[in-house]
């Protein structure tokens, strides 16, 4: 399988998608997923959104883009948090 790229978003692209960047990270890693991993503000998303097979994000995400965006709240906030990492085994199994 070739190596997936995963773009985390908040609105600054730095406080709480750091967070869920570093828990999908060790997800990814304990679940033997390769992956590249970026981080942005949202902002970035309509430029550079479709060169990732994934978004992460913990805002709304404006953009009108083909990638899959996955909510990442739940894993910031631990309610919902397997859900949503079962949600990007997925996507990034596919």
């Amino acid at each position: 399988m070739a190596k997936k790229k995963v773009l985390f978003v908040c609105a600054t692209g730095v406080a709480t998608s750091t967070v869920v960047e570093e828990k999908v990270k060790e997800y990814c890693l304990e679940h033997g997923l390769d992956c590249e991993f970026d981080q942005r503000n949202v902002a970035s998303v309509a430029q550079i959104g479709d060169e990732f097979d994934l978004i992460v994000a913990t805002c709304q995400v404006p953009a009108k883009i083909k990638t899959p965006v996955v909510m990442g709240l739940p894993i910031l906030m631990g309610f919902g948090a397997e859900k949503t990492y079962q949600e990007i085994e997925d996507i990034l199994r596919s």
